[in-house]
């Protein structure tokens, strides 16, 4: 086996880079300034390129199938597969997301209710919910709070003992006539109604004849 040691190794007429033309194989440790295929163009590495690090100053652009276990910022133009899920810390936006939503949690999905118990005082249901359930006692005055023009909710009312139920000014029923709910305990009344416009001149709900279940 023959040894070659020297300092500086250049071409022929020592003003440039040897050429190799069946290739260099190293065995130990290749360092260098700069990888450069032919004619100056990005080097080329058919055979796979393995490495522990690697730092890219610029973009990293990959034709085929990235694969990696740890990373912190993912700009994808494309589809990105997540095998063993997503952890999102701050807000997740998207133009659509796909799937059934099964494992999903904390998410507000389908009909949103709430329920309320007040007695003998004027409660206020929250139109963020599309379902308001009242057990109602004494004499109860329903008001509401917020509100987004052109969403419809519905009222159950339950009497839990002797109950007069009233709606505040914000109600607008057929033909101006405010409807009058039995008394009686454990009747149940509903109310349909669709807000009509919100804001500092006050909110207007119209609202359906009431229905008596009792």
């Amino acid at each position: 086996m023959s040894r070659l040691r020297a300092n500086t190794i250049t071409n022929k007429t020592a003003n440039g880079a040897p050429t190799a033309t069946n290739g260099l194989e190293v065995t130990g440790v290749c360092t260098a300034t700069d990888f450069s295929g032919q004619a100056g163009a990005a080097a080329d590495f058919p055979n796979g390129l393995t490495g522990t690090t690697g730092t890219f100053s610029g973009n990293l652009n990959v034709a085929g199938v990235l694969t990696y276990e740890d990373v912190r910022n993912v700009d994808s133009l494309g589809v990105g597969t997540f095998r063993d899920g997503l952890r999102v810390v701050g807000t997740c936006t998207a133009t659509s997301f796909v799937g059934d939503g099964s494992q999903l949690t904390g998410i507000a999905v389908g009909i949103q209710t709430e329920a309320i118990t007040p007695s003998g005082i004027t409660t206020h249901i929250l139109l963020s919910k599309d379902d308001h359930k009242v057990l109602a006692t004494g004499n109860v005055t329903i008001d509401v709070t917020g509100g987004t023009e052109g969403d419809s909710h519905t009222v159950r009312i339950e009497n839990v003992g002797v109950a007069t139920v009233g709606f505040s000014t914000a109600f607008k029923f057929p033909s101006g006539g405010t409807p009058i709910l039995p008394n009686a305990s454990g009747s149940i009344s509903l109310i349909s109604f669709t807000v009509h416009k919100t804001g500092a001149a006050g909110t207007t709900l119209l609202a359906g004849a009431s229905v008596n279940f009792s």
